[in-house]
């Protein structure tokens, strides 16, 4: 599997895809990457047919990346290969070990790191030549997909050389100043473009990714 990463800057990935002429839509307007989130618990949960049908419809330079939380490596390899996943995101507090062998298969890994739980941002050393640490709040039910916006200047306290992807209630109206912000390499957006878990409201999308490419 070729690895890629993606040409803009920042980089966008829409997160939590469960349809996939809803997932083309976000990729038609400019998304450089598409999260399917593999965890039960989640409301945005995706089956393995709908998401092997969500990247085989996918243009090629698209990511669509399988985000999962505290799996092993075999259950996470089969859905790599059952869903012809490009990158997968570690969304729980998952060994380093467990990464390391995910970037021998060559593909794209991002592992999260939290402000307010473990691994913290502070934890970064412990995953050398990851790919991208997508930095999160922490705080809420679920492990990610909350709504809630925090001080983005937290992302900060991240000392890496690693592209940093952020991510933590961002939508419309903060992705501008969130960036400005952190600065980081890409962005991370579920909850604030959906129109209902699971399905992006288009219009969002397009307002969003609209708004970050004005800046450019």
């Amino acid at each position: 599997m070729k690895k890629t990463t993606p040409q803009n800057t920042p980089w966008i990935k829409i997160c939590g895809l469960t349809d996939p002429e809803n997932a083309l839509g976000c990729a038609n307007l400019g998304a450089d990457a598409i999260g399917l989130v593999f965890f039960e618990k989640s409301p945005r949960n995706v089956s393995v047919k709908k998401a092997a049908q969500i990247s085989s419809i996918l243009p090629d330079h698209v990511l669509t990346i399988g985000v999962f939380v505290n799996e092993s490596y075999d259950n996470i390899m089969e859905k790599v290969r059952q869903c012809a996943l490009k990158g997968v995101q570690l969304h729980g507090n998952e060994p380093p070990a467990l990464a390391h062998g995910l970037l021998k298969e060559n593909l794209i890994v991002i592992k999260t790191l939290f402000a307010t739980k473990a691994p913290f941002l502070t934890q970064a050393s412990a995953y050398p030549n990851i790919s991208f640490f997508l930095v999160e709040y922490g705080k809420g039910i679920l492990p990610g997909g909350n709504a809630e916006s925090w001080n983005y200047e937290l992302s900060l306290q991240l000392k890496t050389k690693t592209p940093v992807v952020l991510a933590g209630g961002l939508d419309s109206d903060n992705i501008c100043q969130a960036i400005r912000t952190a600065n980081p390499i890409g962005v991370d957006v579920s909850s604030g473009v959906e129109k209902t878990y699971g399905i992006k409201d288009l219009k969002k999308v397009n307002s969003f990714i609209t708004q970050i490419r004005s800046m450019s």
